[in-house]
């Protein structure tokens, strides 16, 4: 099995410079590039078991966003958006890509899976004319978000919890990712154990800005709705091969936006994951076997 290598790459943001740090797996010298973002309060880690299992075929770069994991913070808590992560997923591919003949079949550029928020940035990129994006996966996101679930999200992310021991913080986050469907004790373990850190004091909290839910507490209606109005503008802009999985459970991917989403833009092939709500994790083998098919088939 391969290993990972930690690395980082330096990024701007209006505020100044800071460190987004990643993970990649397989032959660094492997011109063939897979990008990997995970949600919005998770991390590079995720990915893992996906990562390792793809690494034959490909080189698998995984970032913790900007705030997140080993990451460094933002100076200014508005530029935790999807422009800001945009742009520093343009720096990190440039990283990457650098001294490649070439890149993914054959053309220079990559293979982008994105789950719910890095879905959206491989989105914005892959909308680009000249985009490095030259396959992608949307894991359960797409143009329309249900301002419940939004709102759900925003207050989960801005609570400053502690822990009082590890085993607190994972049965924690264990309730909160019910969504992820069943999963081995293992699995819930890692899936902690990824998101948590213990603090100097030996309490435990989640390893992210708690400042991230500063552009939910933000969000008006009538920019939800320029938003969405531009989101799809970005999709029906793509020209990429593109896979949608939505969990069939979702509360933030409706069904019926996933279909209106295969007729439009790139059209992509729709798979959904029964039992699964936000977000399907692709750690289990059946799940993994979905992205492989597409990416390298």
């Amino acid at each position: 099995m391969s290993e990972a290598r930690l690395k980082s790459v330096q990024c701007s943001s209006p505020a100044g410079l800071h460190r987004m740090a990643y993970k990649e797996w397989g032959d660094p010298a492997n011109p063939r590039v897979l990008v990997c973002v995970h949600g919005v309060t998770r991390v590079a880690d995720d990915f893992d078991a996906l990562a390792a299992a793809l690494s034959d075929r490909y080189r698998v770069v995984c970032p913790d966003v900007a705030g997140r994991g080993r990451s460094e913070r933002l100076r200014d808590a508005a530029d935790y958006a999807v422009p800001q992560y945009v742009a520093d997923m343009v720096t990190l591919i440039a990283r990457v890509t650098q001294g490649s003949a070439d890149g993914a079949d054959g053309d220079e550029g990559v293979h982008w899976f994105g789950t719910s928020m890095g879905g959206l940035v491989g989105m914005i990129l892959a909308s680009f004319a000249d985009s490095p994006v030259k396959r992608l996966v949307l894991n359960d996101i797409g143009p329309v978000l249900d301002p419940a679930a939004l709102a759900r999200i925003g207050e989960y992310i801005g609570q400053d919890l502690r822990f009082a021991s590890y085993e607190a913080g994972a049965a924690y986050v264990r309730t909160v990712s019910g969504a992820f469907g069943p999963h081995s004790d293992a699995e819930w373990d890692k899936l902690a154990r990824d998101v948590l850190v213990r603090l100097p004091d030996g309490q435990w909290t989640r390893h992210y800005d708690p400042k991230l839910a500063a552009p939910f507490a933000a969000l008006t209606a009538q920019q939800a709705r320029a938003d969405e109005a531009r989101l799809w503008q970005a999709f029906d802009a793509i020209r990429c091969p593109t896979l949608l999985v939505r969990g069939a459970l979702s509360d933030l991917l409706s069904r019926a936006t996933a279909e209106e989403m295969t007729r439009r833009g790139p059209r992509p092939r729709l798979v959904e994951i029964a039992g699964v709500g936000h977000a399907p994790t692709f750690v289990q083998p059946e799940q993994i076997a979905i992205a492989r098919e597409f990416l390298t088939g």
